[in-house]
């Protein structure tokens, strides 16, 4: 037989995870947050390039090594959905954009991906928020979002 105090305290305990997990899934949904994926390695993921898949489609295959992210910059129009691969050649570093909810981490032998939507124009700084050496402070990259050109 549980005692009367035993049963409030786990009635309270239940009821404190149920409003936990309703608040996680309440907050993914609300920030319209992306999890990231860790992806399978492969070779192809280690030349930094920008692709262009359709017309509002692109991705960027980001390499990070001591002190510098490649491609240092890339354009992409406004209103692009941008699919995001970052890696690393050396040690681990992160991988934040400014004023975007964008924080992944670039690990050898690793691959993160997350997608993200750039729906203004402007200059978004992406810069590396793990010590990685003597240089991490001057580790950065742009991406440069701007109006498509009319024809």
């Amino acid at each position: 037989m549980i005692d009367i105090f035993e049963k409030r305290i786990i009635i309270t305990s239940l009821i404190v995870m149920g409003l936990f997990i309703f608040s996680l899934f309440y907050a993914l949904g609300a920030k319209k947050a992306d999890v990231t994926e860790c992806l399978p390695y492969d070779k192809t993921y280690e030349t930094a390039r920008v692709e262009q898949l359709d017309k509002s489609t692109y991705q960027i295959f980001y390499v990070a090594r001591m002190w510098t992210f490649e491609p240092a910059i890339a354009y992409i129009p406004v209103g692009s959905d941008v699919d995001l691969f970052v890696t690393s050649h050396d040690v681990v570093h992160g991988f934040d954009i400014y004023n975007k909810n964008v924080n992944l981490m670039a690990v050898p032998g690793g691959v993160s991906k997350t997608t993200i939507h750039f729906d203004k124009p402007g200059v978004y700084k992406v810069v590396c928020h793990e010590y990685c050496g003597t240089g991490h402070q001057n580790m950065q990259a742009e991406i440069i979002v701007n109006y498509p050109k009319k024809k």
